[in-house]
Formats: structure tokens, sequence, C-alpha cells
């Protein structure tokens, strides 16, 4: 099962030229990134992923008694292990609305664009581009845009905003960014299955890489937020580089006419 996807994914960078290396940290992960390569880490880790999902779906893929199993069947039972782990790690007060009933998203019922949590794992294109001063960060889905500055700048209102206030440096070659002042939304559990809420309190680290290949973009974040989660949860997702793809005006979203509520527990 390993070699057909490993053979796909080979097929896909084959289609997809990469980049050749930038002189500078900024320059080597500037441009367009998007949707994961097919491999089993990049499918699974579609929205977001955790170590412990991960690690799941390794022991699945590596046990001989599953070699007959689809790839998606071992890929679903990995993620209902994953969902699982993480709604242990919520508190009372935080798993009491969980999971999230999909007719309470603001995104689904009036077209909100998403916060800051659920957007940094958006699925599809990120584009990532020099400014003075500071990095954009450009995301395809609800085209979501954010600033992150390297000059240390107090937030320009102390009140939380959906996008946060998102400061940044650079360790080597990879971009550290942490943002705070981030209003109470909906955060994914790690996808759109499974969502609850977190609080103003949430601090988020992101910390981009990119393969040496080029080929990839690496992110794993550290979501800590006392009021929703009981430990510091540490996602991580993968684009792979996109430079032929452009972002287009998110205006198709409308809002629901008929839609059933409820949940199942």
């Amino acid at each position: 099962m390993r070699a057909r996807l490993a053979a796909l994914g080979l097929v896909l960078l084959a289609f997809f030229p990469v980049a050749g290396r930038a002189q500078t940290p900024a320059g080597r992960l500037e441009g367009m990134w998007s949707d994961p390569p097919v491999t089993p880490d990049g499918l699974f880790c579609f929205f977001a992923c955790t170590d412990a999902g991960l690690a799941r779906l390794n022991a699945l893929l590596d046990d001989p008694a599953n070699d007959a199993r689809p790839f998606q069947e071992l890929q679903a039972q990995a993620k209902r292990f994953e969902r699982e782990y993480l709604r242990d790690l919520l508190t009372p007060a935080a798993r009491a609305g969980y999971p999230l009933d999909p007719a309470e998203d603001p995104g689904f019922l009036r077209c909100e664009p998403w916060g800051a949590v659920r957007q940094v794992f958006a699925p599809h294109q990120i584009e990532i581009r020099q400014r003075a001063g500071a990095l954009e960060l450009r995301y395809g889905e609800w085209d979501g845009r954010r600033t992150v500055y390297f000059d240390g700048r107090a937030p320009a209102s102390a009140a939380p905003t959906a996008m946060g206030h998102a400061l940044g440096r650079w360790e080597g070659e990879t971009l550290v960014v942490e943002t705070s002042g981030i209003a109470a939304n909906i955060i994914m559990l790690p996808d759109l299955q499974a969502m609850g809420h977190h609080s103003d309190q949430m601090r988020l680290v992101e910390r981009f890489t990119r393969s040496a290949d080029g080929a990839a973009l690496h992110l794993t974040a550290t979501l800590t937020d006392a009021r929703t989660f009981r430990q510091p949860v540490v996602y991580k997702k993968i684009w792979r580089w996109a430079p032929e793809q452009q972002i287009a005006p998110y205006d198709a979203c409308e809002p629901p006419t008929e839609f059933k509520k409820g949940v199942q527990r």
C-alpha cells in the first residue's frame, strides 16, 4: 500500500515543478503552496493532524493484516482515533460544547470568514509574500489574510480580533510566528468533522519549514488555551509547492435556506 501511494506522489511531483532555492529564509518560503502531496502523511494531514494520529495511521499501514484494506478505510479509522484523542484533551467546559452543531457555525449560517485558529489549517492554497518589514499570508479558503510583523510592534487595539496579532522571527530557515489577541471562535479538532469552541486566551505558535527538496511546506503549530485544552496541543500540516495556482476572490458563499440542527454526541 505504501508503495502505491509513494508512486502516485512521485508522479504528482514530476507534474508540479519545484522552485529553486532562494538566498534568504523569507525568499525560500515565498510563493504559492497548495493541497498536500499524495503521500500517507499528506493525505492524513489535509486539514491538520497530530503525532498521535500519524502514529496510529502508520501502525495500521505497517500491520500485514491490513494489506487488503483500502487506504481510505485505514485513514478513517486513524482519524476516529485522533478525534477521540483530542476530545480527551478538552477541559470539562470545552467538552460540554463538543462537538459543535454545524447549525451553530457562523461560517455556515451567515458566510462569516473563519477566525485565525481555523484559517491556519484551512485546505487548499496558502501564499506567502514579503512586504516592508512583514510577511503576508493569504489563504485560498475565504481569501483570508494575515500580516506577520517582524518589528515587535504592539497590537493596534487591546481588544481581541478574529485574526489576532502575529509577530514573526527567523530561527535559521524556520519561520516562527506567535499570534495572540485572538477572539474566541471555532476550532477544528482536527477537521470539519469535529469542531468546538476556543476562548480568547488562545495563543498560537507556528513553525514553517521547507523540505530539503523544496517540494513541501511543513507547519508545526502549538495551540495553548487553558480554557479549552488541559495541555498545549500540537497540530501539523503539509502543503506542496504550486506556483501555477492563483487565489480567486471568495465570493461564492451562500447562506443555507434549509438545514437541520443537531449532531450525534
